[in-house]
């Protein structure tokens, strides 16, 4: 069975489902960058930036899941390939503009496959995972603007996100 020619890379020509052999492809540093967002209310922001939470410091818990989630992505998205070795590091920062919490995830690897699935799974299991720890206070967080920002390597080489995501009104 072949690749099909339309983008599709996990379908075959039949359009059924495939993992995507990537044996051919040359090994080369792959790096890529997401973000994401989750907004509250600014009494939520500040509880957080106080430390004020009884189950410890969301900001590092939350950090460290979104790594955890980040090297366990095969597991999570059916056909993503298993990337051991994965350098991934998760930041976040308080953003009283929103109000809220800015999420940015970079994953890096030598490898034959990119590493934009677990850079994605990690932005986006730190922010549940903060949601979480703080939903007691407010549940009406929202979980806005998950996204790739920049991808370096392999034969594509680099892409780089053009526009900013706009946030809920």
């Amino acid at each position: 069975m072949t690749d099909r020619d339309d983008g599709l890379t996990h379908l075959d020509e039949e359009g059924r489902a495939r993992m995507v052999d990537v044996g051919a492809k040359d090994v080369t540093r792959r790096i890529a960058v997401a973000e994401g967002r989750i907004v509250m209310a600014p009494a939520t922001l500040e509880r957080i930036v106080q430390g004020e939470n009884p189950k410890g410091n969301p900001i590092q818990i939350a950090e460290l899941a979104g790594i955890m989630a980040g090297k366990k992505t095969s597991d999570l998205i059916p056909l993503c390939h298993a990337l051991p070795g994965a350098s991934i590091v998760v930041r976040m920062e308080s953003d009283p503009t929103l109000p809220g919490i800015v999420a940015r995830a970079e994953a890096r690897i030598s490898g034959q496959t990119g590493v934009e699935m677990e850079a994605l799974t990690a932005v986006s299991v730190a922010l549940l995972t903060l949601y979480d720890m703080v939903k007691a206070v407010d549940r009406g967080m929202v979980i806005t603007g998950v996204r790739l920002l920049s991808k370096d390597g392999g034969a594509s080489g680099r892409w780089q996100a053009e526009e900013p995501v706009s946030d809920p009104a």
